[in-house]
């Protein structure tokens, strides 16, 4: 009887310590400062009128910019070649940049406006690496919108404080000249609406700038470039802001490249697809092939520009969506290249750097990728990896500020085309022959 007395106090003891321990978690996990939710960006916004959730994991009457931005001083940078555009390298480092960059092969490089910075909220959430951010700000006025909602990012998701480190670049017509950004209007930022709160701020911005942004060409190749060499990993993923790895691509990558055996220069190419915004992201391979097959997924601008992306062959990449094995292979070669091609793609920063001289629209991605083909670069597909761009695109005239453009760099690219032939002494889709005719 005194046995069964004790078995029962003792059970009825650790019932109330499993309780008070219960009842302290949950307090933990209510309270806890540290913990800042991961929020996916909606890509149909809500209607909601519950009251706005403000930046967690900050205080914000606790926050300086002469702290946060101690990195940035306007007055220094550094010039690009013809003096036009001024970089700030690392202005805003995430808390294990440094370290994923040793812990990974490979490094995220991507490039962004104002406008599509809320992409990064979901990108850094599947990507586990390092991501090197290039940024591009006319003026003061938007310059301290970009400051402003930075801040609100690296409050509100923790894997952007953590894994992305910003870079900055400013056109000489517009340099800013001071840094004063609104740290009050923090409180009034929803965390749970990255994109909704990007809208607001951008409404903010003056219509000089905006005007300004409209008439003068967006400077890719700048920007693509000082993502690439703020990658500190032996391989690039050089991607646009809104292009969304799939999940645990970092992993899947340094397992493969660690394996990898090249003999020569290679390129490994990432299928990206088209998604349908009503549905949630593919979990695999097998799930995006079952979403082609009804029309809710496709092969990135199929419709807009076929030749972009034509020459990967997602027919090919397709048939092998049953593959027993998940770990990251090699699909098949690109065999039919062409010079319009453009995948994103994983190499080392080896690679020919993006030319410069092309600004804008037209030639800026294609001209670097077929310097590569010519350098004698293999282009090799793999699989079942894959990266999205949200939203299944159509064909819409262009307007025509971006068809100058595109006039333009087409002009550029006739010595251009005469440069790679004198460097690399080779024509193999006779580009230059084909110009004497």
């Amino acid at each position: 009887m005194v046995q069964r007395c004790r078995i029962l106090n003792l059970s009825v003891t650790a019932v109330i310590v499993l309780s008070i321990y219960n009842v302290l978690l949950t307090v933990k996990l209510m309270y806890n400062k540290d913990d800042c939710p991961h929020v996916k960006i909606q890509h149909v916004v809500s209607q909601s009128s519950a009251p706005p959730k403000p930046p967690c994991n900050s205080q914000v009457n606790d926050i300086s910019t002469d702290t946060v931005f101690s990195k940035l001083d306007l007055k220094l940078g550094r010039w690009d070649n013809k003096l036009i555009i001024k970089y700030f390298d690392n202005f805003l480092v995430g808390d294990r940049y440094s370290q994923l960059n040793e812990d990974f092969t490979v490094c995220l490089a991507t490039q962004s406006s104002i406008e599509k910075l809320s992409s990064l909220v979901e990108v850094s959430s599947t990507w586990h690496g390092a991501i090197s951010t290039a940024v591009y700000a006319a003026g003061d006025d938007e310059l301290n919108l970009i400051l402003l909602y930075l801040i609100y990012l690296r409050q509100c998701f923790v894997n952007i404080k953590n894994r992305v480190s910003f870079h900055l670049a400013v056109p000489k017509g517009r340099m800013p000249k001071s840094i004063q950004v609104d740290l009050a209007s923090l409180a009034q930022m929803d965390c749970n609406r990255p994109d909704v709160t990007l809208q607001q701020l951008l409404k903010r911005r003056s219509a000089i700038t905006a005007k300004w942004r409209i008439k003068n060409p967006y400077p890719q190749n700048h920007l693509r470039n000082l993502a690439r060499k703020n990658c500190h990993s032996g391989h690039v993923f050089l991607t646009d802001v809104d292009i969304v790895p799939s999940d645990l691509l970092a992993e899947k990558l340094d397992g493969f490249l660690k394996k990898a055996s090249c003999t020569k220069l290679c390129a490994y190419v990432i299928p990206t697809y088209e998604l349908d915004n009503r549905i949630r992201f593919p979990p695999n391979k097998t799930e995006l092939v079952r979403l082609a097959s009804k029309g809710l997924a496709r092969p990135f601008h199929h419709k807009v520009f076929i030749y972009n992306q034509f020459a990967t062959n997602f027919s090919k990449w397709q048939t092998g969506a049953n593959e027993e094995s998940q770990e990251v292979h090699i699909s098949h070669p690109v065999t039919n290249f062409e010079f319009l091609y453009e995948p994103f793609y994983v190499a080392p920063d080896t690679a020919p750097p993006h030319d410069e001289r092309f600004i804008g629209y037209g030639y800026t991605r294609n001209t670097q990728v077929y310097e590569m083909y010519v350098a004698g670069y293999e282009f090799l597909v793999l699989s079942p990896i894959f990266t999205v761009h949200w939203g299944l695109q159509v064909k819409r005239s262009r307007p025509p500020w971006r068809e100058h453009q595109n006039n333009q760099n087409r002009k550029l690219f006739d010595t251009f085309k005469r440069e790679v032939f004198a460097k690399y002494k080779k024509d193999p889709l006779h580009m230059v022959a084909n110009s004497h005719r």
